[in-house]
């Protein structure tokens, strides 16, 4: 049976926007665009709204430049307004191609909104479509709240489908615009649209405020729907829109059959990261596919299963997504945790010692300690009191100012091999001067150092000024990413600890 292929519709330049706080700058948006269709392959990408501001019109316009000449304009989407034409010269001047012309899918909205007849309605569109049939701009339709208008006005809505059928568009695409509609009736819904109009492309766009967009995508799927708008990590106004790497999963995995969609599944999680960087919104850690900690087992029995036969896996396979699975270790974990942390380090220990070791480690998770693999080596140490770990470096002195109206600075002694080299340097912070002649020091002695990625400080709720604060900071090298922690009073010695730890790893 031949496979139906669906497009997959990147809306996060224009709808995940509207994510609270986020603005992507002109160069950022570029970036994305490029990701989105050159490295995870999307049919489409919807990159704007008209005539919001001049900041937007930029960015639009170095997107259709470079789209322009790379064969991807006619992949570019506007939304626009019927404000009769306006938005048309917008897209004009923009060098824009495609635009989805933004309408009401309710009659609530139509009466309450705009107040204007349907037959109004219908005749201002028909003028906005022609105009763009005339600058060579493609159209399709949204119709915005179509989920509540065939919850109280079906009769409105299929009257609009009669209309549009009539018009000289590409595609109509069907939002649940306040994240309303349930499984059941996303499917209902879609399928006597899909039956009435067989001919016609429909898309689906979901909202998450039930938390069931990628059911209802699900259902919009069997439903008949030729497309999906969907945004990288589920960003968007209120709750959000269906997420992309849900959604290319579920797809791949339980309408592999049936379906076929080109987005790159290697590429999710890379792409996912860069927007959580440009967008400063952290990705949740348990967000299935690209969270943090979604391919890491805690529990000892599952790490014990993974040994045989793969017992706890699923088709979500890390790998697919450029990952890799892990083995948290804390006071759930068991030996074969440990086991599975200590093969990655190269290390091995006898059963008597591997006891000890897991036992130091369920205590430390009992007090909310954090214990990351390139813990292991000083926990082994402390626990058996043998020479296992040896620091070849150790920071043995260091002087940090900060005052008033001056750059922070720092004297820094560090000895290496047995040798002790000192350094100075100022920077925005007590940290930052620490790390700038860290690293001036290690540029003279011809060595590297991994860059910082994440610093994180966890102090316990409640606590007094004076309580223990845990700094934990992330390093990538060329060829790994690792996690190092400190403890102490003072956060910045807490960073100081924590990053001897990485001059040793």
């Amino acid at each position: 049976m031949k496979k139906r292929k669906i497009e997959i519709m990147d809306t996060t330049l224009r709808d995940g926007e509207q994510t609270s706080g986020v603005s992507f700058p002109s160069s950022e948006k570029l970036t994305i665009a490029k990701l989105l269709l050159e490295e995870l392959n999307v049919d489409r990408i919807e990159v704007a709204s008209a005539r919001v501001s001049e900041g937007e019109f930029q960015a639009v316009k170095s997107i259709t430049d470079w789209a322009s000449k790379n064969n991807y304009i006619n992949q570019v989407e506007m939304l626009t307004f019927v404000d009769g034409g306006k938005s048309i010269d917008w897209m004009i001047n923009a060098g824009a191609k495609v635009q989805n012309l933004l309408t009401k899918g309710s009659i609530n909205h139509l009466k309450h909104q705009l107040k204007k007849t349907p037959e109004q309605h219908f005749l201002e569109i028909k003028e906005v479509i022609n105009l763009a049939n005339n600058a060579g701009i493609t159209t399709n339709v949204y119709l915005e709240d179509w989920s509540n208008g065939m919850h109280n006005s079906p009769e409105y809505v299929f009257q609009f489908l009669d209309f549009l059928a009539t018009q000289p568009i590409e595609r109509i695409l069907l939002p649940d615009t306040l994240g309303v509609l349930t499984p059941s009736e996303t499917y209902t819904y879609f399928s006597k649209i899909t039956a009435k109009y067989p001919t016609i492309h429909f898309d689906f766009h979901a909202h998450n405020d039930y938390d069931l967009s990628v059911a209802n995508v699900m259902e919009s799927i069997k439903a008949g729907a030729k497309g999906l708008h969907l945004t990288v990590n589920g960003m968007g106004e209120r709750a959000g829109n269906a997420p992309m790497a849900s959604v290319v999963a579920v797809i791949n995995d339980f309408f592999k059959n049936e379906v076929e969609i080109q987005v790159k599944e290697t590429s999710l999680y890379s792409v996912s990261k860069l927007i959580e960087t440009f967008s400063g919104v952290r990705i949740p850690s348990n967000k299935p596919v690209v969270g943090d900690n979604v391919f890491t087992q805690t529990a000892g029995i599952h790490a014990d299963g993974d040994n045989k036969n793969n017992l706890y896996f699923n088709d979500l396979m890390p790998e697919r997504f450029g990952r890799k699975r892990k083995y948290a270790l804390g006071k759930t974990s068991g030996k074969a945790n440990i086991e599975k942390n200590l093969q990655e380090l190269g290390l091995e220990l006898n059963t008597v010692d591997l006891l000890k070791v897991t036992q130091r480690i369920i205590e430390l998770g009992d007090k909310k300690e954090l214990v990351t693999k390139e813990d292991l080596p000083y926990i082994i140490s402390d626990v058996l009191e043998s020479s296992l770990y040896e620091e070849r470096i150790t920071v043995e002195s260091y002087v940090l100012t900060h005052s008033k109206g001056l750059k922070p600075s720092t004297t820094v002694a560090v000895k290496i091999d047995g040798n002790l080299y000192e350094e100075h340097a100022q920077g925005d912070g007590q940290f930052d001067a620490f790390m700038n002649a860290l690293r001036k020091l290690y540029k003279k002695k011809g060595m590297t150092m991994p860059n910082l990625v994440d610093y994180a400080v966890r102090i316990p709720p409640g606590s007094t000024s004076a309580a223990l604060c845990e700094t934990i900071i992330t390093w990538q090298s060329e060829t790994n990413k690792f996690i190092t922690r400190g403890l102490d009073c003072d956060q910045t010695v807490s960073a100081i600890k924590a990053t001897q730890k990485m001059l040793n790893i």
